[in-house]
C-alpha cells in the first residue's frame, strides 16, 4: 500500500512507527447553542460510534493547521482553531489491539465558512447537548468534564 498523497507514510510504516510510540492527534471541538458537534464513525477503530472529528498531526504541520485540515477533510468546513481545551488519551483503543496509543489535543474551533457535510470517515453529523451513550469512551469522559466547566 502506498502513502496517501496528503499522508507521508505507507500503512506498513504507519503501523510500524505508531505501534511503538504515541501518535499525536488533534480533536476538533465545535460548540454552539445546539450542543457539541459529533460524527458517527464509518471506519475502524470504533466504527458506528460517535466521536469528535480528529486526526494525526503531520510532520511539520502546526497544530492550528492540523485542526483546519481535519475539519476540512471530515466536515467540509473552514474553521478557526481556538484555545487548547485539554487532551484525550486512548488506552481502550490501544488495548483493543489497534495501532499504537493515540494522544489527542482537543482544540475549540469555530466554523468560518462552508456547510457541514460528512466524509468517508463518517457521513452522519449531529449536535448534542447530552453525550450519546455510543460515543467513544475516552471522548465521552472528556466531553462530560468539558461541559461541566463554564463556557
Amino acid at each position: 500500500m502506498s502513502a496517501h498523497p496528503s499522508f507521508p507514510l505507507s500503512r506498513r510504516d504507519f503501523d510500524d512507527i505508531y505501534g511503538r510510540v504515541p501518535r499525536l492527534c488533534v480533536e476538533v471541538v465545535i460548540r454552539e447553542p445546539d450542543g457539541v458537534l459529533l460524527v458517527r464513525r464509518d471506519i475502524e477503530p470504533a466504527r458506528g460510534q460517535w466521536h469528535l472529528p480528529g486526526g494525526t498531526v503531520l510532520f511539520g504541520e502546526s497544530l492550528p493547521a492540523a485542526v483546519a485540515r481535519v475539519a476540512g477533510r471530515e466536515l467540509g468546513v473552514t474553521v478557526a482553531a481556538g484555545e487548547l481545551l485539554g487532551y484525550v488519551e486512548y488506552p481502550l483503543i490501544a488495548a483493543s489491539g489497534y495501532r499504537g496509543w493515540p494522544v489527542g489535543l482537543a482544540f475549540a474551533a469555530t466554523i468560518v465558512s462552508g456547510h457541514l457535510v460528512g466524509s468517508d470517515e463518517g457521513r452522519q453529523i449531529g449536535w448534542f447537548r447530552d453525550i450519546p451513550s455510543d460515543t467513544i469512551g475516552e471522548q465521552a469522559d472528556f466531553l462530560r468534564q468539558l461541559v461541566a466547566l463554564p463556557s
